[in-house]
């Protein structure tokens, strides 16, 4: 009788574990059943939040090139996560960018963009009340983009930067020479003249008022000079002329420095400049800062901190120049 009754307090035992066990289990089950109700209902809310604070940025392009969607990419890449971004075309044609301005002001976006010197211009003229940013755009400031409501990215290098470097990599030489258009570059080579005396080179620069007169101007330079500076101008430096001057140079044992990686792979000793991409991506960071509430936009517009060296190493072979281990560890890119 006692075994019997052993038995069933055993049994009664297991039966009250076995309904707690249950019952803990449908806790937990309930639990986790609140928390997934309670995750999904958040990511609504964030979802709804998003959505309700998009911001819309408006990129204006003077045209669709290679260079320009390298440095829209970028602006993508880093700009306000969430932003809509929709895209506009000049075609290289002003009066287009006009209207296209004009139609963005009256859909009032958060942001707009302008890439390329006519969308600049083009938003200069048509808005006012809206943030515009510029970018691969040489010299804005002589294109006096300069309104209240206006900044944007630089797309060259600093001349104290480009002094330095080359410095670094011309230990031994001081006299360097620059052809420039008055009428387009006289305060860009006036501005390097004094810089250059920091680097102890000294700079001359020749006047070229013509295409016409690079050769004779070119040849004025190369008998006095050490090494030969390209700054960005359209009358010194165009398809026919570019080719010419780094032949004369060359002939005349004349190390050129440019601005682009092109000029160093038709021959120039070495270039600075800066990636489109890169560029772009420096201007969403900047997007960024002014969407998030900095009212205060930069009068100057913002340098860009990473460059790009490229060297010429058949150029250097040839003019009997090396380089050491720690200079070419700072090299982007060889030909």
């Amino acid at each position: 009788m006692n075994q019997t009754n052993q038995i069933d307090q055993r049994n009664q035992i297991n039966k009250t574990n076995q309904i707690d066990q249950m019952n803990q289990i449908n806790q937990i089950n309930r639990f986790f059943r609140a928390v997934v109700g309670l995750a999904w209902l958040l990511s609504l809310c964030t979802l709804c939040v998003s959505e309700s604070t998009a911001m819309d940025i408006a990129v204006l392009k003077s045209s669709d090139t290679p260079a320009y969607q390298e440095a829209v990419a970028g602006l993508k890449a880093t700009g306000p996560i969430g932003a809509i971004y929709t895209d506009y075309e000049l075609q290289g044609d002003l009066e287009l960018g006009k209207n296209l301005a004009r139609k963005l002001r009256e859909s009032n976006p958060s942001l707009v963009v302008a890439v390329g010197l006519k969308a600049a211009l083009a938003a200069k003229v048509e808005i006012e009340n809206i943030p515009i940013l510029y970018m691969m755009i040489l010299d804005p400031l002589k294109h006096q983009l300069t309104s209240a409501n206006m900044t944007g990215t630089l797309l060259e290098v600093p001349v104290d930067r480009q002094l330095k470097i080359m410095r670094m990599f011309l230990p031994n030489l001081h006299r360097i020479g620059a052809l420039y258009d008055p009428a387009k570059t006289s305060s860009r080579v006036k501005d390097a003249v004094q810089q250059a005396a920091g680097f102890n080179f000294q700079l001359n620069g020749l006047p070229v008022e013509r295409d016409k007169d690079v050769p004779q101007q070119l040849r004025t330079l190369l008998s006095e000079v050490e090494a030969l500076w390209l700054i960005p101008d359209s009358t010194v430096l165009t398809n026919e002329s570019i080719l010419f001057i780094l032949e004369s140079a060359l002939a005349h044992q004349i190390p050129v420095i440019g601005f682009s990686p092109e000029f160093t792979r038709q021959g120039a000793l070495l270039s600075m400049s800066v990636n489109y991409g890169e560029v772009g991506r420096e201007t969403g960071l900047l997007a960024k800062r002014i969407l998030n509430g900095e009212r205060l936009l930069p009068h100057n517009p913002m340098p860009i901190e990473q460059l790009k060296i490229t060297v010429n190493l058949k150029t250097a072979k040839f003019l009997g120049m090396t380089f050491p281990k720690e200079l070419m560890s700072l090299i982007d890119e060889t030909y």
